[in-house]
């Protein structure tokens, strides 16, 4: 108890790190990559600079939570979309929420593009690549097997190559929004045509 008689609040360690990694987005987001700096996601904040590092090793740490954050974000999207949907109906809603196909996912993609090369920078860590894997990977695979299972892909459609592919545009398909912008039909178009070939 502080001599005011206060309790003193107790800082969620944890919650402190996804804030901080939240105002490297917003800093990201509104500013672009380039501004992305500690003095700017500390004023982001309201806070003093050092303060960061109470909870960070350095600003390369910062950087890899904020794509962490973006992975969990996603995650939790397409966790929400996808309930009680299977096959194509499942894979049409992932897909949706990783394609730059909206205001908030083409944000996203303006985000996710300029991590890429700030990644490659740093220092390697035995889970460095964790953020930029596609954890979703897994959902893609078994709405496929799924779309197989219900007819609605033929039998003899390579799972493993379409989901690879799958996997593939959506980090191509973000490339192609920061750089040529285009209208979501477009972004979409593209996985329909890898399906087409297979649909029953």
């Amino acid at each position: 108890m502080r001599q005011d008689g206060h309790v003193p609040r107790v800082v969620d360690h944890d919650e402190r790190r996804r804030q901080i990694a939240e105002a490297l987005l917003v800093v990201a987001a509104r500013d672009g990559h380039e501004s992305v700096s500690s003095r700017a996601v500390a004023k982001e904040l309201g806070v003093a600079t050092g303060s960061l590092w109470h909870y960070f090793d350095g600003f390369d740490d910062v950087i890899r939570a904020a794509a962490a954050e973006v992975t969990r974000r996603t995650d939790e999207r397409i966790t929400a979309a996808t309930t009680d949907l299977r096959g194509l109906a499942r894979l049409d809603a992932l897909m949706r929420e990783v394609l730059p196909v909206d205001d908030r996912t083409r944000s996203e993609a303006r985000v996710v593009v300029g991590f890429w090369g700030r990644l490659a920078t740093l220092a390697a860590t035995p889970d460095a690549a964790v953020p930029t894997l596609a954890t979703w990977q897994g959902g893609i695979r078994d709405a496929l097997d799924e779309a197989v299972a219900d007819g609605e892909l033929r039998d003899d459609t390579p799972t493993d190559a379409v989901m690879a592919l799958l996997r593939s545009i959506t980090y191509g398909q973000q490339v192609v929004e920061v750089t040529e912008p285009q209208d979501a039909a477009a972004h979409l178009a593209v996985l329909d045509g890898i399906l087409a070939p297979w649909r029953a």
